[in-house]
C-alpha cells in the first residue's frame, strides 16, 4: 500500500445515546483520493472532525501524516487544509480580499499575499468575480472560493466534507477537476460523499460506511465485484412505459429494479444469467419497445444497496427530476 497518510484503528465517537462513529479503522495512502462513502447520519463528518483535531475521539487511535491527533494535534493542524460542508469564508468581503487576509493570517508579506491570492483564483476560475462579495457568488463559485481557501498554504493533505452537496452538475463536475488537480499535484484527499457516482469518478479507494462502521472496503471495481452478480441495464422507446416495464422485469428476473435519472431506463441486478433472454423476451409480449439493452457490473447504487439493505441518497440531477 505504500506510505500512509491516515491510519485509523477502533475510532469511536458517541454523542448522548448516539454512536455517531462506532470504531472505524482505515488506511489512506498517500497521494490518494479516499472515498467515505455513506448517507447522512453514517457518521462521515464526526470521522472527518476527528481526524482534523477539532474532535477528540472517546476511543480508538489516530495519525494523520505519522502524527497522533490528539497528542500531536497542533502538527497535525499545520499539516492540514479542511473544507466543510458550509461555507467558511466571510461572505461580506470579496472573494480576493478573504484569500488575502487568510494569506496574511498565514504568514504571507502583503505583496507576496496578493499574488497567491490571485493565482488561486485564476486556478479556479474565480478571477473575474475577485472583487464581488462572496455573497453574490453562485453556489459553485462558493465552493471554490472555499477550497481555494484551504489551499492559501498547499497542505499535505486536505479534508473535503461533501464538497458537492447542493451544486449543479456543471459545478460538480468543476469541482472534480479541482480534486484531480490537487492529486496531480501530490496532495491527499479525504473525500466524504452521499453520491455515488462522485465516488466513482474520483476514489482510489472507498470506504463504505453505515451506522457509524465501515461495512466494506476497496477500489470502485472491487466492491462491484464483491457483490458477486451483473446488471441489466434498459432503455426503453416511450418513458411512460417504465412502471409496466418495472414491474415485468422484477417479476421475470426476481431482483429489484432500480430507476435511474433518465426517465426511459431501467437496471437490475443478475442472480441468474439465464433469466436475461426471457425478460426481454416478457418485456416484448407486454408490448414494451426497448431500444438499448446492455449486460455489466453492477453500479456503486447496487452494491450500496447490497451492503446496507437500503438505496443511497439521490444526486442533485435526481432530485431535481
Amino acid at each position: 500500500m505504500g506510505k500512509l497518510a491516515i491510519e485509523t484503528r477502533g475510532l469511536k465517537k458517541s454523542f448522548g445515546e448516539t454512536h455517531a462513529v462506532a470504531g472505524v479503522d482505515l488506511a489512506v495512502s498517500a497521494g490518494s483520493v479516499f472515498g467515505v462513502l455513506g448517507p447522512n447520519g453514517a457518521g462521515k463528518t464526526t470521522t472527518i472532525r476527528m481526524l482534523a483535531t477539532l474532535l477528540q475521539p472517546d476511543a480508538g487511535e489516530a495519525q494523520v501524516l505519522g502524527y497522533d491527533v490528539v497528542r500531536d494535534a497542533q502538527a497535525v493542524r499545520s499539516r492540514v487544509g479542511l473544507t466543510g460542508q458550509y461555507a467558511s469564508v466571510d461572505e461580506d468581503l470579496t472573494g480576493a480580499e478573504n484569500l488575502l487576509l487568510l494569506a496574511r493570517l498565514l504568514g504571507y508579506s502583503r505583496h507576496r499575499g496578493k499574488e497567491r491570492a490571485a493565482d488561486l483564483l485564476d486556478a479556479f476560475g474565480l478571477a473575474e468575480a475577485a472583487d464581488r462579495q462572496v455573497k453574490k457568488y453562485s453556489g459553485g463559485m462558493r465552493r471554490r472560493i472555499d477550497i481555494a481557501a484551504s489551499l492559501v498554504v498547499p497542505p499535505e493533505l486536505i479534508f473535503l466534507d461533501e464538497p458537492t452537496t447542493g451544486l449543479d452538475p456543471r459545478s460538480r463536475n468543476q469541482v472534480w477537476e479541482i480534486v484531480r488537480g490537487m492529486v496531480a499535484m501530490g496532495t491527499t484527499v479525504l473525500l466524504t460523499t452521499q453520491y455515488l457516482d462522485e465516488a466513482d469518478q474520483l476514489a482510489d479507494r472507498i470506504a463504505v460506511i453505515d451506522h457509524g462502521k465501515v461495512i466494506a472496503e476497496g477500489s470502485s471495481g472491487e466492491l462491484k465485484a464483491s457483490v458477486g452478480a451483473g446488471s441489466l441495464h434498459v432503455r426503453l422507446r416511450a418513458p411512460e412505459q417504465r412502471a409496466d416495464a418495472e414491474r415485468v422485469l422484477a417479476a421475470a428476473l426476481d431482483e429489484p429494479v432500480e430507476l435511474s435519472a433518465d426517465p426511459a431506463a431501467l437496471s437490475a441486478r443478475i442472480s441468474d444469467p439465464e433469466r436475461v433472454a426471457r425478460s426481454l423476451a416478457e418485456l416484448s409480449r407486454s408490448g414494451i419497445d426497448v431500444t438499448e439493452f446492455a449486460l455489466g457490473q453492477p453500479s456503486l447504487d447496487e452494491v450500496f444497496l447490497t451492503l446496507t439493505g437500503h438505496a443511497a441518497e439521490k444526486t442533485p440531477e435526481e432530485e431535481a427530476a
